[in-house]
């Protein structure tokens, strides 16, 4: 009897798969994977075929426009038009190869040969034609190509050490209009090479002659030119009112179409077209797109003229590497797309290189191609390779197609680019560019036309270095100029001897600098200086420290710190003290040591504005204690402790500056000491008077405060309080110095300010019993009379009337010590 087996339920499909060998598993899923990968990309590549074929035909006419344009129509070059348009055709294929594979940030990129630089492949040919002599043209067409090949190579290398060291900003710093003035000319250079193309003029019969005007206004000549400069100028016209992607090549289709109507229903004979100049007169219809490599014989190559073609292959590489700079982020704000311009330097170097290497003309990306292409669809890589594609099944079909193309519709092509470019140079930059640039812009046009494109460009610079120099000459290297009354130093200082620095520091004039100082600008300085000490100048206001600040100065040329070494000699003369500030450690300060300005007698350098300031304010203060003797203990300055010394009793009657100094502090200071012996010997009555003594006019108010403040001996480097702690508060200085320093915010220089005896410190926080606002650190060895907010608090217990009063002195001294803090700030630099 036999056992019935027990009934299972089916395994799972993936289970079952999974006992399958490891090829049929796959097989099992890829399929769908794959179909829908499949199905994906041809979505794709349909979605893109508008853009492909509009891309497309911009590459034929392009390449048909300005491929065979590349060799000058004259002498052995003459039937190389057609292996100009291979070269175009490789050239472009190789750019975008390069940007489709991944090098261009932009996924639709679209490459092309660089057109512009058309002019540059003539003078090159020209002159290579010229050193070789004409008996021996496969020489005169090997040494050229390579010469081509050359430009791009050096073309190439140039662009990948500018994106691989990130230095494509550097070209932002070129003269903008150098390179509209240089477009300008390769404009003009094509409307003339359209009329050339069109009349079957070679290139080396053309000259700015009555000659060549008549020769353009026979009949016969006429009927081949006109048409094709009104086809281009009507496409201009047509395109300033309406903006569609399609109308360009939709426009150059149509003109062969009704070229051929007209030929087919009159009956014109092609060879009959062909002889007349209507159609191309091409000699091998059939040739390979392949012919131009068959000239690369390197036994035939003569070295001398192709390094004899050295300065135009810079010129052409100056010219090449100003556009990419300028188009890629131009492109990337036209597609709202964010785009490395060093990374696409890298992909130009790549390509150009690639192009030297495969012997033919450099290329770029250009910006309307792109532009057109990603409106119509093309965003993708895929795009890209499949415009590649169709641009090599354009290379492999040959150039024969080109006999049958009419002559009028690659010169009005070469017109309508022509045009575009001079209108480009010369009317859209009427309003946006100053008349020397303008002029510039022209000049270079005009240079170009009748010269040739590299004396274009070099008299495009020195005229730009010109117009330069001529237009920074009338800038103002002065920025401001003032007395010293008008901004003292941020010391705070007793009210009496403020009050005799305002007087006496008009005899200090302050010249604030700016800018680049070189041999165009530092004449105005000098002679503003001149004048400061001219005899009428000096009998109204004389003058004893000129101060100079070089904050904002850039730099200084040797002609200008020649200019300051005449200027401290006849400063000399005047026995006026030249004091020089802001010069940092850097290029500036070592221009005026190359000079030997700094070693000179009676120039001072100081870091900072306020530093110098500072200084001459101690002068002047010292000058009047040191020649009266009136104080009974030394006078406490802060900052450096070397002056000049200011004697004034010698010679007063005859001196104006020193009559000025001894009856400011006759005013000021004298009659702020004139209190009695006993107070004198009394503290901290005598600190409270020096303090409050333009404020009070009760003397016994200070009597009655006294008690309330407690005597504080610091030493030098002691740290009294750090910004941001809390109040204990405020001080008034006995003896030495403290200084202050505000910081204001996080990326802002602090300001310091130091205070001397006879000045409060902490008032504002101490009465009002907030956090501190500066640190202050003890200078110089100091006594302080501290009010703690105990001892104010039991003043305004047992005196609120005497408190109330002393919080006024104590308001008034602040407001004064603020406007001085607050004019530092206003006016730094």
């Amino acid at each position: 009897m036999t056992t019935p087996r027990p009934v299972t339920s089916p395994r799972p499909l993936t289970e079952r798969t999974a006992l399958l060998p490891l090829p049929f598993q796959a097989t099992h899923h890829l399929p769908i994977k794959w179909v829908a990968q499949v199905k994906s990309t041809l979505g794709e590549a349909v979605r893109a075929l508008p853009a492909v074929i509009l891309g497309l035909l911009l590459n034929i006419l392009d390449g048909i426009s300005y491929g065979m344009i590349i060799f000058p129509a004259t002498g052995v070059f003459m039937d190389l038009g057609t292996m100009g348009v291979s070269m175009f055709f490789v050239s472009t294929l190789v750019s975008q190869i390069i940007y489709s594979a991944g090098a261009s940030g932009f996924a639709g990129a679209n490459g092309s040969m660089m057109i512009e630089v058309v002019p540059f492949f003539h003078i090159i040919a020209t002159s290579i034609a010229r050193n070789i002599g004409e008996e021996q043209p496969r020489e005169i067409v090997a040494t050229t190509l390579v010469a081509f090949a050359f430009s791009s190579v050096l073309t190439g290398f140039t662009f990948f050490v500018l994106g691989f060291f990130r230095l494509g900003s550097l070209v932002g710093f070129f003269p903008r209009h150098i390179l509209v003035g240089c477009i300008g000319g390769v404009g003009v250079f094509l409307i003339i090479t359209g009329f050339n193309v069109s009349t079957r003029l070679q290139d080396d019969e053309f000259s700015l002659s009555l000659d060549t005007l008549f020769f353009f206004l026979r009949a016969h000549n006429l009927a081949l030119w006109v048409p094709a400069l009104a086809l281009a100028v009507f496409l201009r016209v047509v395109t300033s009112r309406w903006h569609h992607q399609l109308i360009l090549p939709t426009y150059f289709l149509i003109i062969p179409v009704v070229f051929y109507l007209v030929v087919l229903s009159a009956g014109f004979d092609m060879n009959t077209l062909r002889r007349d100049g209507w159609l191309f007169a091409v000699a091998r219809s059939e040739e390979k797109w392949y012919r131009f490599y068959t000239y690369f014989d390197f036994s035939k190559i003569k070295w001398g003229p192709l390094w004899a073609t050295l300065p135009t292959q810079l010129a052409l590489l100056f010219f090449n590497i100003l556009h990419p700079p300028l188009n890629v982020p131009a492109l990337a704000v036209s597609l709202d797309s964010d785009v490395d311009t060093n990374r696409e330097l890298i992909a130009h170097g790549f390509s150009n290189l690639l192009a030297g290497i495969v012997g033919t003309v450099p290329n770029y990306l250009v910006y309307v191609n792109t532009l057109l292409f990603y409106r119509l669809g093309g965003t993708t890589r895929l795009s890209g390779f499949m415009l590649a594609g169709a641009t090599l099944a354009v290379l492999l079909a040959g150039t024969g197609p080109i006999a049958y193309i009419p002559v009028m519709v690659v010169s009005a092509l070469i017109f309508v680019l022509g045009i575009d470019l001079v209108k480009e140079a010369l009317w859209d930059t009427r309003h946006r560019v100053s008349k020397p640039e303008y002029i510039t812009i022209a000049s270079i046009m005009v240079a170009m036309t009748v010269w040739d494109f590299v004396i274009g460009v070099l008299f495009g610079i020195i005229v730009s270095c010109l117009f330069f120099v001529v237009q920074n000459s009338q800038r103002r290297s002065i920025r401001v100029m003032h007395t010293g009354e008008t901004t003292l130093s941020t010391v705070r200082r007793p009210s009496a001897h403020r009050g005799y620095l305002r007087e006496v520091s008009r005899q200090t004039t302050v010249l604030h600098l700016q800018g680049f100082l070189f041999f165009g600008t530092i004449t105005r300085v000098e002679e503003t200086i001149r004048a400061l000490v001219s005899e009428p100048a000096w009998v109204r206001a004389p003058i004893r420290f000129l101060l100079l600040d070089f904050t904002l100065v850039l730099g200084v040329d040797l002609s200008a710190a020649e200019a300051f070494v005449r200027v401290q000699r006849l400063l000399s003369g005047r026995k006026v003290v030249l004091v020089i500030c802001g010069t940092g450690d850097g290029k500036v300060l070592k221009a005026l040591t190359s000079v030997g300005l700094l070693d000179l007698p009676d120039v001072e350098l100081f870091v900072t504005f306020n530093d110098a300031m500072e200084w001459t304010e101690n002068v002047y203060l010292r000058a009047w204690f040191d020649s009266n003797g009136m104080e009974t203990k030394p006078v406490a300055l802060p900052g450096r402790q070397d002056s000049v010394r200011m004697d004034l009793q010698e010679s007063l009657p005859h001196t104006p500056r020193r009559a000025q100094l001894r009856d400011a502090g006759w005013r000021n200071i004298a009659i702020g000491r004139s209190f009695s012996a006993l107070a004198a010997a009394i503290e901290p009555y005598n600190t409270l008077e020096q303090a409050f003594s333009p404020y009070v006019t009760d003397r016994a108010i200070l009597e009655q405060l006294a008690p309330y403040f407690e005597r504080i001996a610091v030493p030098e480097g002691h740290v009294l309080w750090k910004q941001g702690d809390t109040a204990d508060g405020l001080y008034v200085i006995g003896a030495g110095v403290l200084r202050a320093t505000y910081r204001f915010a996080a990326h802002t220089p602090a300001i310091e300010e130091s205070m001397v005896p006879g000045t409060l410190a902490g008032e504002l926080s101490g009465l009002a019993g907030l956090a501190r606002n500066a640190t202050v650190v003890v200078e110089r060895s100091a006594v302080l009379w501290r009010l703690g907010g105990d001892a104010l608090c039991r003043l305004e217990a047992e005196r609120p009337e005497l408190a109330r009063k002393f919080t006024a002195l104590v308001l008034k001294a602040a407001k004064l010590d603020f406007d001085i803090l607050l004019s530092a700030l206003a006016t730094r630099q």
